[in-house]
């Protein structure tokens, strides 16, 4: 069966480089009525262009940016005038393409920490409250990291707006391009205010609406079946994980007008 895909104008792209967490980023964007989509790491820019994404979110991953079968993107992406942001390896990795440089660090940082919008040392004239990932948060934030590798030096238009205890350039962004970088993860339920990060990326700066809902989806997704199989009959091989039991239940739902085609 062919994918099935949101006809909704407002559509988020993730590229997955294997974090446990991509689901959850998609889960995210979700919450926010703006569709997602999941799609494999080295996905051409030019299928991404024809895809009318109005931005794309680089997930984390286990990998390091030089290892020699490190999952890498066409660099094309950042020339298609999109916004993205990069979540942890997905940060690293587009700084590593964009001139900067990543690094292994002394000491990984894992587990509960603090991001810190504004320098502790005020010589520094670090501010990130202008940066709109940030917008109605708070100087201090309480988040989750996972990273063995960091930047320690920005690309050519990027400029640091938060910073952890491990991490001179914990968030950073090019306003110019619409691209930033976290090294923190604001998908998971450990960084409390992680939601209204995602949503800010959504809403301010890709510009999505609130356009999209499960609901209508399911009636999507069900019309486009009765499409492709038309007067046919389906077989399906019902295995019981979920891919085969969602695919079971759209199938059998009827139409007002038809029952399910299935054997």
């Amino acid at each position: 069966m062919a994918q099935i895909e949101a006809t909704s104008a407002s559509k988020v792209v993730i590229l997955d480089f294997g974090s446990q967490y991509t689901q959850v980023i998609a889960r995210r964007i979700r919450e926010c009525q703006v569709y997602s989509e999941i799609l494999k790491f080295d996905t051409p820019a030019a299928d991404l262009a024809k895809r009318g994404a109005l931005g794309i979110i680089l997930s984390g991953g286990p990998a390091s940016v030089y290892a020699k079968d490190a999952p890498q993107v066409d660099p094309g992406l950042f020339k298609l005038g999109l916004p993205i942001l990069g979540i942890c390896y997905g940060m690293q990795l587009m700084g590593y393409h964009l001139g900067g440089r990543v690094e292994h660090s002394a000491r990984r940082e894992y587990g509960a920490g603090q991001l810190f919008l504004k320098a502790e040392n005020q010589s520094r004239k670090l501010d990130g409250r202008h940066c709109p990932l940030f917008r109605g948060l708070p100087e201090v934030l309480d988040v989750w990291s996972s990273h063995g590798d960091k930047i320690t030096k920005l690309p050519r238009g990027f400029q640091t707006v938060a910073h952890t205890g491990n991490s001179p350039f914990a968030a950073i962004e090019d306003s110019r391009r619409k691209f930033y970088g976290l090294q923190v993860h604001p998908e998971v339920a450990h960084t409390p205010r992680g939601k209204e990060i995602i949503a800010n990326f959504v809403y301010q700066i890709c510009g999505g609406k609130m356009d999209w809902t499960m609901g209508s989806f399911i009636d999507q997704a069900c019309a486009e079946i009765r499409d492709q199989v038309g007067s046919d009959q389906v077989v399906l091989g019902l295995s019981g994980g979920v891919d085969s039991s969602v695919a079971a239940a759209l199938i059998t739902k009827p139409s007002a007008t038809s029952s399910p085609a299935f054997l």
